[in-house]
């Protein structure tokens, strides 16, 4: 069993509470089951925001999907000018049985953008 690497983003459509929860956890979802993951086998997750996404933790949403004992962490993405507005990223850590060219990265709603190479 191996630890890897598993980036994700989605657009967010407003600073809103609801709209933040249910974004990420559209996106949780997704790296999860796309991943053949099981929260036993994350390991730790990393949310980023930018700076206009302040409403709400991105975090609370996987805690909701039931990630009780999962070292989760927020923290504000920089204030680049020319940045995407209202996105939330991850970086979740996770044992698998998948080699690292089989992990799938996902880049949801207006996130695609920033990966178009590849963009689920």
């Amino acid at each position: 069993m191996a630890v890897r690497a598993v980036r994700g983003a989605t657009q967010v459509g407003s600073d809103d509470r609801d709209e933040i929860l249910a974004a990420t956890s559209e996106l949780v979802e997704a790296v999860m089951s796309r991943n053949g993951l099981g929260t036993d086998d994350v390991i730790s997750v990393l949310f980023t925001a930018t700076p206009d996404l302040t409403a709400e933790f991105p975090a609370l949403a996987a805690r909701k999907l039931g990630f009780t004992d999962v070292p989760l962490l927020c923290a504000a993405e920089i204030a680049v000018p020319h940045a995407l507005p209202r996105i939330v990223r991850l970086l979740a850590h996770a044992a698998t049985e998948r080699p690292r060219a089989e992990i799938q990265h996902v880049y949801l709603r207006g996130a695609a953008a920033l990966r178009l190479d590849i963009a689920q």
